[in-house]
């Protein structure tokens, strides 16, 4: 019996199990599966998009019969960085089994809402309306909301994402799709709506894709965000953007994913929100980010845990260890003999407190301007002089090896990374232990150029693909980027281009 449920269905057995299960406790009611006859599809008659009234009318109502289940909100909380009032707040809820989804189209008929025309709504092969929800597209629902806050349109985030038995092994399938009927009998388009999220009279506005990222940047940065369906669904922009104009914007910040560096259909949408921002008047750049963070919503949450674990982690440093380091010059000694008097602390010593040894103790005791501790310490360090280069981005031109690995780029049939594709973003030097290897003060310097840079830096996190050139009066050694650390490389820096980024 289970083996011919699931093949009468076209599902696994696993979900065969679950649905017959489900239909013994919903008083024997079957699900309402309809067979796909892709003849009949072809002729199916279709209806014209609701307008934008009756649409938010009939999905929030669908919503609110609708829960968002303990998997699904833990995943928002714990992965996405979201609190529950957020969760709640965005309306996020779980698509319903697909044996509801007759009964909720029904429900709504009688309480007076509009099905017809609603992308998603549909009469299935026995003239009923339903909901298109199915076990293999379940996920966490996602409303698309207009400027006036109004619900335009659904997205699922598949629980599961849909590959193609042709799709690459790399490649991992459809994670989104949007709420439509298009093609199923009285069926309706989705069309290509946008979702927008902040404040409509915002001076910045930021354009990336995907409407629950755009929401979960909103919560992170409490910034404007205006997400399209897909990259180069950009079409839905325009009448946003004439509004805005109105409204007193004066900047957009085009934030698509980071494959749009490698990606040409990704950089072909990026470069159309770039075109539209700038015939409506608007200034525009590109924002960039550590490529290890594919989204937006990805790289400020990992921005706001670094944060909050370099407040928990962050060690402290007696004073020979931060002069070692330069963070402190000799004179903030006396600071740290007063830190020590002022804890009245017996169990730990002076030379302790300083993390001095014994001979460096009594060179400070005694004082003496013949064998002073200052000295002594600067023997122990040395300067450290370092160059960091980066993909010169500025003109938004298709560089295959971006942010890719060493080896990835030698697949690619480079043997080197070009140091004409290269913008050097930084020169400067530190302080380090003299024991210090090129592996320690490359850890510092990735350590540095991700959680807290310099004021002066106007480069990116230091990312893989990016070089970093290390120097003293005696050589010069270059370090490739790389996913797991760094590469010892070639490179010719007097190829790169001197000048730092705007």
């Amino acid at each position: 019996m289970l083996s011919l449920y699931a093949m009468v269905y076209h599902i696994s057995n696993a979900e065969a199990y679950r649905e017959i299960c489900e239909t013994l406790l919903n008083d024997g009611i079957a699900p309402g599966y309809a067979t796909e006859v892709k003849e009949a599809v072809k002729s199916a008659p279709q209806m014209e998009r609701a307008c934008a009234r009756e649409l938010h009318r009939t999905y929030t109502a669908m919503l609110s019969m609708l829960t968002l289940t303990t998997a699904h909100r833990e995943h928002l909380r714990t992965v996405r960085g979201l609190t529950d009032e957020q969760i709640d707040r965005f309306g996020f809820k779980s698509t319903p089994t697909p044996f509801l989804c007759p009964a909720i189209a029904d429900r709504l008929i009688k309480q007076g809402f509009t099905v017809q025309g609603v992308p998603g709504f549909y009469l299935d092969d026995k003239g009923r309306w339903t909901v298109k929800f199915f076990s293999k597209t379940s996920g966490i629902l996602i409303p698309i909301r207009g400027m006036d806050g109004q619900i335009q349109g659904l997205q699922t985030r598949l629980d599961h994402p849909i590959r193609d038995e042709n799709d690459p092994p790399d490649k991992s399938g459809i994670k989104y799709l949007t709420l439509s009927s298009t093609g199923k009998s009285m069926g309706a388009s989705s069309g290509s709506p946008v979702h927008f999220v902040g404040d409509p009279c915002a001076r910045v506005v930021y354009v990336t894709e995907g409407a629950l990222k755009a929401d979960i940047a909103h919560a992170l940065t409490g910034r404007t965000f205006l997400a399209t369906i897909g990259a180069n669904n950009t079409a839905g922009l325009e009448p946003f953007f004439a509004a805005l104009e109105k409204n007193g914007t004066e900047e957009i910040i085009e934030a698509e994913d980071m494959d749009k560096y490698r990606n040409k259909a990704v950089g072909s949408g990026a470069s159309k929100v770039y075109a539209m921002a700038k015939k409506h008047g608007f200034a525009c750049r590109r924002l960039t980010w550590n490529p290890r963070y594919k989204g937006i919503d990805d790289w400020q949450l990992a921005m706001r845990k670094q944060n909050e674990e370099k407040k928990e982690l962050t060690p402290v440093l007696n004073f020979k260890q931060q002069y070692l380091r330069g963070s402190c010059d000799y004179s903030k000694i006396r600071d740290f003999i007063d830190k020590w008097h002022d804890a009245n602390d017996d169990t730990v010593t002076l030379m302790e407190h300083l993390g001095l040894t014994e001979k460096e103790y009594k060179a400070f005791l005694r004082n003496d301007p013949a064998d002073p501790l200052e000295k002594m310490l600067d023997d122990q360090r040395r300067f450290q002089q370092f160059r960091i280069y980066q993909l010169d981005l500025r003109a938004n031109k298709h560089i295959p090896y971006a942010f890719e690995s060493m080896e990835k780029l030698r697949s690619l049939g480079f043997g080197q990374p070009r140091a004409s594709d290269y913008l050097m973003v930084y020169e400067a030097g530190f302080y380090c232990p003299i024991e210090h290897t090129a592996e320690n003060v490359l850890e510092h310097l990735f350590c540095v150029f991700n959680v807290c840079p310099p004021k002066d830096y106007s480069g990116r996190s230091l990312s893989v693909s990016d070089v970093v050139e290390l120097f003293d009066d005696k050589e010069r050694r270059y370090y490739y980027c790389e996913p797991a650390g760094f590469q010892a490389t070639d490179f010719s820096p007097m190829l790169a281009k001197r000048a730092k980024p705007a």
